[in-house]
């Protein structure tokens, strides 16, 4: 048992150089990953963005509260019609 387990492992360098060591592997996914990532290390302490105060929120959650939620405005589109629209056809 012993004479196996130290042939495999005299084995196991010699099998390791077999196998393919491509330097690039996983290029892709690293450059998709870059590509989607504006800044990976972003640093937004401190920093207020507009309405970031919280007022307009907690103004909200107050009218919620008490029920007295402002109607929401009416949206205009460009399209005209009834429905139906475009999306897949009744293909064959």
């Amino acid at each position: 048992m012993r004479g196996i387990a130290l042939g495999a492992m005299l084995l196991m360098p010699v099998l390791a150089g077999c196998t393919p060591n491509d330097p690039t592997m996983g290029g892709a996914v690293r450059s998709n990953y870059a590509l989607q990532v504006v800044n990976p290390d972003p640093h937004h302490e401190g920093v207020l963005v507009e309405g970031g105060e919280g007022t307009h929120s907690a103004a909200a959650v107050e009218r919620y509260r008490k029920g007295q939620v402002k109607e929401p405005r009416s949206i205009r589109t460009t399209q005209g019609g009834s429905g139906g629209g475009s999306g897949s056809g009744g293909g064959k």
